[in-house]
């Protein structure tokens, strides 16, 4: 059994109790917000499925991850006309042939663009860089006569040189195999889009000169799995290939424990419950990701949580995932009506239960100030290693930030 919030932060005194109560007391507890957070609506796909093809599965690096260090898409209507003065595309339009027999959109484009390689042109239709008749498409999509396509895709580019940096990293456990590290809040966990230096990996590089890579993740070495820029807490690095290829398939066979400490909003109906639905990039704002209907548009996410604390307009809940998607934690908080607190992407960072008083609003605003991110936190991770086969558990406390959010909450719903 996982240990729950650490005793002696949720239960510390206060220095000047009655100076505390006379100034909680002051902030009323006068009418309740009357705009509780609508749950995220599942998003309506913009094209068909077809039917009878297989799906590809996703081997590596199937956890969370993070926007920053990706690039973006551009929204579809400047896809469709770019600049022609600051041409940053490869831009293609091909009208298919009324004689072509139905085939699958990335075998069509790789016979019609032999310069492209079937993994890139796989890559740009998942990122929406490939229209069929107006609209994104799927994989899987079938092409056919008098279909109109384009093709908009970023300039391919050399993976950059990662350089090995100096950068202090809390390591929890190394082995010749494994390094476990907890990581800080605010550092991104692999070089990409305007962050080449600062990472984890930079860090890596550094403390362990050779480092092996998965295929086609160059930029990635010693990762099997990530999390986000502004979470906090513990993710499991390797040394070796075979420390690798063992953990990625933990990893895809959902074998590996993980269980995070969320701050939410409000206070979940349930004591405990199963999230079990379907996340993928928003067709709207490909920053943020969605809970579908199906699998057509998003991949299957379970997430398992436990509310361990109420403080009467936050929550303290035991987040433990089964499957790892891209911001799952975040979506099916949000999703259930409860997005993290101080979560900017997904609405967290604005007052969502609570009073209306100025002094309840000044009280917020100091707890965002001192939690300036979405409160989560990786607190556990337990798997098999890779060579002893030995189940090897790890536990991490929660930062400092968190902690002293939590016990503000913890005051002020006392008095009030």
């Amino acid at each position: 059994m996982l240990e729950t919030y650490t005793q002696n932060h949720m239960q510390k005194g206060m220095s000047d109790k009655n100076k505390e109560q006379e100034e909680l007391s002051q902030e009323g507890n006068t009418q309740d917000y009357n705009t509780p957070v609508q749950d995220q609506k599942e998003e309506t796909p913009l094209v068909a499925k077809e039917e009878g093809e297989g799906k590809e599965l996703d081997f590596y690096l199937e956890e969370e991850m993070d926007t920053e260090g990706e690039k973006l898409v551009d929204e579809q209507e400047e896809a469709l006309h770019p600049k022609k003065e600051d041409k940053k595309f490869d831009e293609m339009r091909l009208e298919v042939d009324m004689g072509q027999s139905m085939l699958r959109i990335d075998k069509y484009l790789s016979l019609k663009i032999p310069n492209l390689s079937r993994s890139r042109i796989q890559s740009g239709i998942r990122n929406g860089d490939v229209i069929v008749n107006g609209l994104p498409v799927k994989t899987n999509y079938k092409v056919k006569g008098g279909d109109v396509v384009m093709v908009i895709m970023p300039p391919e580019k050399g993976v950059t040189e990662i350089v090995p940096q100096d950068i202090p990293i809390r390591i929890v456990h190394e082995d010749d195999q494994i390094i476990i590290v907890n990581k800080e809040a605010g550092m991104v966990v692999h070089p990409g889009h305007n962050n080449w230096s600062g990472t984890l990996v930079n860090a890596l590089m550094h403390h362990v000169k050779h480092l092996p890579t998965a295929f086609n993740a160059e930029d990635k070495p010693g990762l099997v799995h990530r999390i986000d820029k502004d979470t906090s807490g513990l993710l499991v690095t390797v040394k070796t290939e075979q420390a690798m290829n063992h953990l990625a398939k933990q990893f895809f066979h959902h074998t590996i424990e993980r269980t995070y400490y969320a701050l939410v909003w409000g206070e979940p109906e349930e004591d405990q419950g199963t999230i079990d639905n379907y996340i993928g990039r928003s067709q709207n704002d490909r920053r943020v990701s969605v809970v579908y209907p199906n699998e057509d548009y998003g991949k299957r996410a379970i997430t398992h949580y436990k509310v361990l604390k109420r403080m009467r307009y936050v929550s303290l809940v035991q987040c433990n995932l089964e499957t790892g998607r891209t911001h799952q934690i975040r979506v099916h908080m949000k999703h259930l009506g409860h997005p993290l607190f101080g979560d900017v992407m997904y609405g967290g960072n604005k007052i969502l239960k609570g009073t209306r008083t100025s002094k309840y609003k000044q009280f917020v605003e100091n707890c965002l100030l001192l939690l300036p991110r979405q409160g989560l936190h990786a607190k556990s991770l337990g798997f098999e290693h890779p060579t002893t086969g030995e189940w090897m558990q790890f536990d991490s406390d929660l930062p400092e930030d968190m902690v002293k959010v939590i016990e503000k909450w913890e005051k002020y719903v006392k008095y009030v």
